[in-house]
């Protein structure tokens, strides 16, 4: 979670720094939404599982998450995941609409998975998203479980989806759609990049499996 993979060899200076000021950002969102919630980082541990030493690092950027990290805070904090994306340009002022070049972008470097908001920022029942995943990039090393649905659609390379311990691999052209109570995780065990539309409906009330 904390080592940042590269599977194209050793980074230069400056994609370094963009890695850095990703985490430092997603660090202080973390620690600024829980103190908006008047938590306490135990608070959260208890909320999502997570151990309180994580939830520390991470608030420090001495970690990175995963994605079902961020699922998990995003449930205890009351947020739409798409609170941790990096802001975009409200020039144009519209509410309701999102233009190819003012998406919204969650990078998780270690990862290896970049997320686009696909719909406009505020509260909502449904998140949409365009996920790219690298190479060996997946979801994170445990399944996630929460109430709603999620669904999508493999627009290139392939997806392995992971439903209740069994293996579904997701080509171009190959959708679904699934309870998010089943256990699931996913990630890209080939050597092309993968892209994927993703869909998640999530109230806001929701808490995580024990």
């Amino acid at each position: 979670m904390d080592g940042r993979g590269d599977t194209n060899g050793t980074k230069d200076a400056p994609a370094i720094e963009a890695d850095d000021a990703v985490d430092q950002r997603l660090g202080e969102t973390v620690r600024l939404l829980r103190q908006r919630a008047g938590l306490s980082i135990q608070d959260v541990a208890n909320k999502t599982g997570l151990s309180t030493g994580m939830i520390s690092q991470l608030e420090r950027a001495r970690a990175m998450p995963s994605v079902r990290t961020l699922r998990l805070l995003s449930i205890a904090l009351e947020v739409p995941i798409s609170y941790f994306f990096e802001s975009s340009d409200p020039a144009d002022g519209q509410r309701y609409i999102v233009r190819k070049n003012n998406r919204r972008l969650l990078r998780l470097t270690a990862s290896g998975v970049v997320k686009e908001a696909l719909t406009p920022e505020g509260k909502g029942q449904l998140e949409l998203y365009e996920l790219t995943l690298n190479p060996g990039a997946s979801s994170g090393t445990d399944f996630l479980q929460h109430t709603g649905e999620k669904a999508g659609y493999i627009l290139s390379g392939s997806l392995r989806l992971w439903l209740d311990n069994q293996a579904h691999l997701l080509e171009a052209g190959d959708s679904f759609r699934f309870p998010s109570i089943v256990p699931h995780m996913f990630d890209n065990p080939t050597q092309q990049v993968a892209r994927a539309i993703w869909v998640t409906t999530l109230r806001q009330t929701d808490s995580p499996a024990a």
